[in-house]
Parts: C-alpha cells; structure tokens; sequence
C-alpha cells in the first residue's frame, strides 16, 4: 500500500478530511527509512518529532543507572511513537527509540503538528483523541505491572498483539514484561502445555 493511503486510513477512522485538507496534511510529514538497530531518538538529545510507523518495528525503551533496559512500548504499523515528555516539554529525551526491523516512519515535527493543530479543527481532534487513546493504553500497562503476575502480563501480551512473540526478540519481551529472560521462557514453555 502506498505511503500516503496508510496514513489516509489511520486517521479517517477517527477523522473526515477532503482531499484538499488530507494532502495539506500529508504534506507536513517527512519519509524516513531507518536500518534494523538504527536509532531514531537517543537519550540526552533534543527531540522535535514523533513518528508514524508504515512498516518494520521500533521499540522505545529506558536504561537505568545499573544499564537494566526497560521496554516502553513495541511501534508497529500504524502506531505512533516519540519521546513525548521530552517533545512536549523541550526538554532532552530520558528514553531511547530504535529499530527492532528495517522501518519506514513519517516524521512529523512539533512545530508543524501545531501549526496543522491551529489551522485545522479535525487534526486537532485527531491529535487529542491519539493523545487520550495512549494515556489510556498507558495507565492500564502500568495498573498491570503493580497488580498482575507475569504469567497474566505474559497472556495478556500473546492475546493483544499475537504477532510480537514472533517478531521481537525474546529478551525484548522480557525487558518488556519485567521478568528475566529464564522466567519468560518458562512461562513459554507452560503456555505449551
């Protein structure tokens, strides 16, 4: 599918553009095609843009003072990704975002989603139900890390997005879930039981 349709469909399940607004959209946004482990956002750097996945699969992560990775959030097709804290608050970004798999993205500045924000009212409502749609997605990953087993965070995981397992490498996962790479192939191997 084209670049341009995939965007297209995305944003017309939540929004109605003419063509005329959708290709003033379009227009706003940069290709970008990145290498598998290539980064995108590094911790320490400024950040000016989020990113909307067309293929391949990002993973945004954070590195703590004993170098433990934690796993953010797995960017698939369709799905949008960035440092927002760092985006929002011009400040440096605290986490890292790179490629799991060879990717294509559409980078779309700060600067320019506001000025499509100001100038038209349906990208404003698009950006704010994403917004409100991932905070939402974001709180209930956190209620399941203080209150569910891993072997519940595992399930649930395998039934929102069966294809991971497959894709991502199985430490990802882990760092992921927050369990050790032996505690997720054993929740593997009782799964298959």
């Amino acid at each position: 599918m084209e670049t341009k349709e995939i965007l297209k469909q995305h944003i017309t399940k939540t929004i109605t553009l003419s063509d005329d607004q959708f290709d003033y959209f379009f227009s706003h946004f940069t290709p970008q095609s990145f290498k598998k482990g290539q980064s995108i956002i590094t911790s320490g750097e400024k950040v000016d843009s989020e990113y909307f996945v067309l293929n391949g699969c990002l993973k945004s992560f954070y590195i703590n003072d004993d170098l433990k990775m934690f796993i953010l959030q797995f960017a698939m097709p369709t799905w949008w990704t960035s440092d927002y804290s760092a985006l929002y608050s011009n400040e440096k970004a605290t986490i890292n975002v790179d490629c799991i798999t060879d990717a294509e993205v559409l980078r779309l500045t700060n600067a320019n989603r506001e000025k499509l924000c100001n100038e038209i009212h349906e990208i404003e409502h698009f950006f704010r139900w994403r917004t409100n749609r991932g905070y939402v997605a974001s709180q209930k990953r956190l209620l399941s890390l203080m209150n569910k087993d891993a072997r519940y965070r595992y399930e649930e995981l395998l039934v929102q997005y069966p294809q991971l397992y497959n894709l991502v490498p199985k430490q990802l996962i882990a760092a992921y879930l927050g369990v050790s790479r032996e505690t997720l192939s054993r929740l593997y191997q009782s799964s298959k039981m």
